[in-house]
């Protein structure tokens, strides 16, 4: 990652991400707030959760980005509203009570061993043929998974079966720096 964000610039992302929530399901359109914090500005993936009394609700991101980071936190909130297949898009009840997090990204690194994986430290991306899965670092904590855990679940989440991972797939880490509504 480029720079530690401090916790107003963390608090400054959350609050950009609520309104693009909120503005999204109330318009049906993103109103994009500018910033102008340099650690804002850079390009850097990132993925935006959110949740409903602790349970998953959405969640929506890219490992890359030519727009400032400011930027990419806004439209991967409206997307994980609005846009996860998983789900409905939030309608205006659901806006009562909801949780973000938000997860800033270091880029992606091809790693040759399964042994190279650090749960707590790394999210996984898997590749193989067409298919491909990713989890965030928090997840494997948050599931108390071990390391094969981590890796057959990011298999599931690509589409694969549990054990697809270990022969023919392409892995990546990465790390984050994850941060939420209290």
């Amino acid at each position: 990652m480029n720079e530690t964000l401090n916790s107003s610039d963390k608090k400054l992302l959350l609050h950009l991400a609520r309104e693009a929530v909120t503005s999204t399901v109330q318009t049906g359109k993103l109103k994009m707030q500018m910033v102008t914090g340099e650690r804002l500005l850079a390009p850097q993936g990132c993925f935006v959760t959110i949740k409903k009394q602790g349970a998953l609700r959405g969640c929506i991101g890219n490992f890359t980005s030519d727009k400032p980071l400011y930027q990419l936190v806004q439209e991967m909130a409206a997307s994980a509203a609005t846009r996860d297949p998983r789900f409905y898009p939030m309608k205006e009840d659901d806006l009562a009570e909801f949780e973000l997090e938000i997860s800033v990204l270091s880029p992606l690194s091809k790693i040759e061993s399964p042994e190279e994986v650090e749960v707590g430290k790394h999210g996984l991306y898997l590749e193989k043929n067409f298919s491909r899965g990713v989890l965030l670092p928090q997840v494997a904590v948050e599931h108390k998974w071990d390391r094969e855990t981590f890796l057959m679940q990011t298999a599931l989440k690509a589409g694969l079966k549990r054990d697809d991972w270990k022969e023919g797939a392409d892995l990546y880490v990465f790390s984050a720096q994850v941060f939420a509504e209290q």
